[in-house]
């Protein structure tokens, strides 16, 4: 039984998630640490969602479900499971993947072991289909113990192409400073401003399954305005007039104003996110050119033109 303040809070805002739900549920209340509250915010689905919640909600005293009477975007609903949360950490959770019995010890064990500057912990991952395929390792590589916040955030911006990173264990603390889910990459600008609070730990296990399917929540060829739309239906018919990548950057320096930062350190992450993005912009110039002469690296291709991966599937 989970005390009054569980050291976890776990998070799952879900809209007509019934075909994987009851396995994303199951693989939570499975896990072996078990002072833990899982809290569930329903975006006022029409399937059986309501259903199956309620009914796992009454043989488990762990889950609080809650549901909106009308659907209030994701962005909004990602961070209402936040903000009715308790525990010392928090973990976002998504209603269509798994996650390992062990990933929250884990994740809560490599936190009493590390520095007190530690802000996140997350397993490697694997990329699933809809039967739980293993399609690829997730290509994420941002990791980092330096205590220079522009590191950090060079790596982040650098290398995240799924964002898996983000449904590991987080400090609420650090997380109440932070800006919370918005509603343009979401994913990774909420990274970037982790980042430059302090360390990132990866666990050099996959203990979380990341499904990439067909049902997902928006598809990846959705345009601009039906990706804010689905983010926020109140801003479903604003303009947007500057290109994807351009309102992305604006929004990494804007985290970097946001922070808790020395002059310096401000002045050093200001300058990394235009310097990270101009050698990104080079290597796309040179792709073709790099891969006539093989000299091309997959891994360091990832174009941020349209929205990370990990935003399309929730």
């Amino acid at each position: 039984m989970t005390s009054s303040s569980p050291r976890v809070s776990i998070g799952l805002p879900v809209y007509n998630g019934e075909k994987y739900l009851a396995r994303a549920l199951h693989s939570l209340v499975s896990q072996d640490f078990e002072d833990f509250e899982l809290i569930v915010s329903d975006n006022a689905s029409t399937d059986s969602t309501e259903a199956i919640c309620r009914e796992l909600a009454a043989k488990d005293r762990r889950i609080r479900y809650y549901r909106n009477e009308t659907n209030i975007g994701a962005t909004k609903n990602y961070n209402r499971v936040f903000e009715l949360a308790h525990g010392e950490f928090f973990k976002w959770a998504s209603h269509d993947d798994e996650c390992h019995s062990s990933l929250v010890r884990r994740c809560v064990e490599q936190f009493d072991q590390a520095s007190p500057s530690t802000v996140l912990v997350y397993p490697k991952a694997d990329i699933i289909d809809d039967l739980g395929q293993v399609k690829e390792p997730s290509l994420d590589q941002i990791d980092s113990p330096s205590r220079w916040p522009h590191i950090r955030l060079a790596k982040v911006i650098w290398w995240v192409v799924f964002a898996n990173a983000l449904w590991g264990v987080v400090r609420s603390t650090a997380l109440r400073r932070t800006r919370l889910m918005g509603v343009l990459e979401a994913d990774l600008v909420l990274l970037t401003e982790l980042a430059l609070q302090g360390q990132l730990i990866e666990i050099p296990e996959v203990l979380y399954w990341q499904r990439r399917h067909a049902g997902s929540a928006i598809p990846s060829a959705a345009s601009e305005e039906a990706l804010l739309a689905w983010h926020d239906p109140e801003r479903a018919k604003e303009r947007i007039l500057l290109p994807h990548w351009v309102r992305a950057y604006l929004e990494y320096l804007k985290g970097v104003q946001h922070a808790q930062l020395s002059v310096g350190n401000r002045i050093l992450c200001s300058a990394t996110v235009p310097s990270v993005g101009l050698s990104q912009a080079f290597l796309r110039w040179t792709g073709p050119f790099r891969q006539r002469h093989g000299l091309y690296r997959k891994s360091a291709s990832k174009v941020h033109g349209t929205q990370s991966q990990a935003e399309v599937s929730r």
